[in-house]
């Protein structure tokens, strides 16, 4: 059965977290979805927004054209925002396995369609913003409904919470289908992974998982579950505390709980991140600490577009797109979003646009250029060894666009 997983037209809630990667790309529970439909199918499809097929095209070499070769056979098209967890793979390759046609809904929106050999194909253009036209041709609302359970991510916030919900379960499938050795009581360390002198683990609530070149500096504290990605290094005397998923290449130190740090992200200074979501190749200056709980103690709210939205939960930190940094000593109010290619400065009391200095401390708020972010974006990847292509920067220029009105409408006047 061929798979297409698709953006719909509810992804721009994912904002600013799907902004620079497609929504099967946004780590969550040591996991992406797109590696879970890697084991469905070895030769996948995808369909996403305009202004990231070529990043598809690049990184993400697993989903083939579309028009290389045709689909024959049932098609199953797989929501790009399911979550990615074990029990989400399960339920797929159980629906793919009993065979037959039907939906699977969440709320208002398609989780999975699984279509019968006679649907006209897709046309090789089709991206997120005509997916919906192309559905309607096929008449979906026609097709029987299937007893499954298949949640989406509605909005970032809630990645944080599915990351404390799924990440156990997904660790022990790791330890499961992988090669580790227990190098402490409940640590487990993949090929070349190193652990520092005098680590204290805890792993009562689940194990600590180190993949390939993962380095623990010495007196640090571990707190399962956690995951730990390749050449991820974690500095001497930090406090990994449970609940922390960590993509690959990245430094941290200071104090982490319950968050996701994606790859080629530093956070190696002394300071606080708690129930939070950082994009890639995200700097946090020395002391740079987050808030996640209200001195009422009540529910957080989240602010997205100028609409609030109750999470349901009680600790909420930060959500920070890729490319943002903050200065030394920078404070994060609890619940606040700082979009793509932002520079922050002082206390963030307010949701932070894209491509913006964030001073409003000091009285002022000033827009980013695209060209300045593409050349800290040259200087970013040097020091990694990482070539900076065509496609970066045109992905940098593209966000610029689209976040335009984010910035207009943000409540602070802009000083260009």
């Amino acid at each position: 059965m061929q798979t297409i997983t698709f953006e719909d037209e509810f992804v721009h809630q994912l904002a600013p977290v799907a902004l620079a990667r497609p929504a099967y790309a946004m780590l969550c529970g040591s996991y992406r979805l797109v590696d879970w439909l890697e084991l469905l199918d070895d030769a996948p499809q995808a369909v996403v927004r305009e202004h990231l097929v070529r990043i598809q095209e690049l990184d993400f070499p697993c989903f083939r054209r579309r028009n290389e070769s045709a689909a024959r056979g049932p098609t199953m098209w797989i929501n790009a925002r399911l979550v990615p967890s074990h029990q989400t793979y399960l339920t797929l390759g159980a629906l793919r396995d009993r065979g037959g046609t039907g939906i699977v809904h969440s709320g208002a929106a398609v989780a999975v369609a699984i279509l019968p050999e006679t649907a006209p194909p897709p046309p090789a253009t089709l991206h997120t913003s005509t997916l919906k036209g192309y559905f309607d041709q096929l008449g979906l609302a026609e097709l029987q409904p299937l007893e499954a359970s298949l949640p989406l991510i509605e909005y970032p916030h809630q990645l944080i919470q599915y990351n404390q919900e799924t990440l156990t379960d997904n660790l022990v499938y790791r330890l499961r289908e992988g090669s580790y050795n227990e190098v402490a009581d409940g640590v487990f360390a993949a090929e070349h992974a190193r652990l520092g002198d005098h680590v204290v683990a805890d792993t009562r609530q689940g194990p600590v998982l180190l993949e390939n070149h993962a380095q623990i500096g010495p007196f640090t504290f571990l707190a399962g579950p956690a995951h730990l990605g390749c050449h991820t290094r974690v500095i001497e005397h930090a406090a990994i505390k449970s609940h922390v998923t960590i993509g690959h290449t990245a430094k941290i130190g200071g104090e982490v709980e319950a968050s996701i740090i994606e790859s080629y992200t530093n956070k190696q200074h002394h300071g606080f991140l708690g129930h939070s979501y950082l994009g890639a190749w995200i700097n946090l200056g020395a002391g740079t600490c987050n808030s996640d709980l209200k001195n009422t103690y009540g529910e957080v709210k989240m602010d997205y577009a100028g609409r609030k939205v109750p999470t349901g939960m009680q600790f909420v930190g930060c959500i920070m797109g890729d490319y943002s940094k903050s200065a030394i000593n920078t404070g994060i109010f609890t619940g606040k979003t700082v979009g793509v290619c932002s520079m922050l400065y002082g206390f963030v009391t307010t949701n932070v646009p894209s491509f913006v200095n964030y001073a409003r401390l000091f009285g002022q708020v000033t827009e980013l250029p695209p060209d300045v972010m593409i050349a800290t974006q040259r200087r970013m990847f040097a020091r990694r060894k990482v070539s900076q292509r065509l496609a970066d920067e045109q992905l940098i220029r593209d966000m610029y666009t689209l976040t335009r009105d984010e910035r207009q409408l943000g409540g602070d006047p802009l000083l260009l």
